[in-house]
């Protein structure tokens, strides 16, 4: 388990490298970058969503600029210096996740994420205990009843849900429900209101929920049929196994058969999906879900940042989810050990 552990940490060295390394070339090509967007910034071009022209046009004389000026902010960015260098200063930095300050906002990047977390973890934690806490029962009575009439409404019902976009439902869930075409019942903005502070703690848990509940149900009701159906195969393929006929051919009533015997080995592909679901549902954001609801969280973030060459909120932020990511894989590989001691990463290994 060691040498597999080991193994695995040292692949996500080249791996990391290998990601920052194109986005970061990908990045040099891109016009528009941030030396461009200040000098338009000073002339009165870029502000209002006007195009941004190239460095190429940019040092032609059209801009108005002499040279030293131009220099003073390229220098000002860092892109006096070769690429690879400030690759390699950049990565450097990054291992001691000091990911510098944003262009757009003159921010800590780290701070600004730091602020956009709590939309994005929200929004994340409670999609996460909604699809499981929905589609684990429901997957399991779904293959308990296969084929009845529950099956097929419920099958219907979840898998419509799945063919609505989330940012049509989030649309459809404002218009009737947040003060559109109907009923004003929900609120539309932020996580919490604007008198939060005055509030007793039990109505800021209250005010807190209630401005969870559309943008929750929006972001939550794709994933539903994807982790139902897989509950109901697993579980439905582990009924038909021959252990099962002879747990019931020795007299076992059908919930001891059921949940002493079918779940432990049914919930495995359930349950080692479980650490990558969990971490990402803190740090994944949703742009139209957190437009349509005006949430500044990490979605929002990530599209602002790009849009306007904010290259340290990019990078910074591509570093760190990366390193996530390749984290929450391993956690997902050994809790496959975790939940069924017959699988050994020391045979393969070997």
């Amino acid at each position: 388990m060691a040498i597999y552990i080991l193994k695995r940490v040292l692949l996500m060295i080249p791996t990391l490298f290998g990601v920052m390394l194109i986005t970061f070339a990908i990045t040099q090509f891109v016009p528009g970058g941030p030396v461009e967007k200040m000098i338009a910034e000073i002339q009165g071009v870029g502000k209002g969503g006007g195009e941004v022209r190239s460095t190429t046009a940019m040092y032609r004389g059209d801009s108005g600029l002499d040279g030293d000026k131009i220099e003073q902010l390229k220098k000002l960015y860092g892109f006096d210096q070769p690429p690879m260098k400030r690759f390699l200063t950049m990565m450097k930095n990054f291992l001691v996740f000091d990911f510098g300050t944003s262009y757009y906002y003159h921010r800590s990047v780290a701070e600004l994420v730091v602020s956009r977390m709590p939309v994005s973890m929200s929004l994340g934690l409670w999609s996460f205990l909604i699809v499981y806490g929905v589609c684990i029962p429901l997957g399991i009575k779904k293959a308990v009843r296969d084929g009845s009439r529950f099956d097929i409404i419920s099958s219907t019902v979840i898998l419509v849900g799945y063919a609505i976009p989330g940012f049509v439902l989030g649309v459809v869930l404002v218009v009737l429900f947040g003060g559109g075409s109907f009923w004003s019942i929900f609120p539309l903005r932020g996580l919490v209101s604007d008198n939060w502070d005055e509030l007793s703690w039990t109505m800021k848990i209250l005010d807190y929920l209630w401005h969870m509940v559309l943008p929750v149900t929006a972001s939550a009701v794709g994933s539903l049929a994807v982790m139902t159906m897989l509950t109901k195969n697993s579980f439905l393929e582990e009924i038909r196994k021959n252990y099962v006929l002879t747990a019931r051919a020795k007299g076992l009533a059908e919930p001891q058969v059921l949940y002493k015997h079918v779940f432990r080995n049914g919930i495995i592909p359930i349950i080692t999906g479980f650490p990558g679901y969990f971490i990402a549902s803190f740090f994944t954001g949703s742009l139209l879900i957190e437009t349509i609801f005006s949430l500044q969280g990490m979605g929002l973030l990530a599209y602002e940042s790009v849009l306007n060459r904010d290259y340290p909120v990019v990078l910074g932020t591509l570093y760190f989810f990366t390193l996530i990511g390749l984290i929450s894989r391993l956690l997902s590989d050994l809790s496959y050990v975790v939940v069924d001691p017959r699988i050994s990463f020391e045979r393969i290994d070997g």
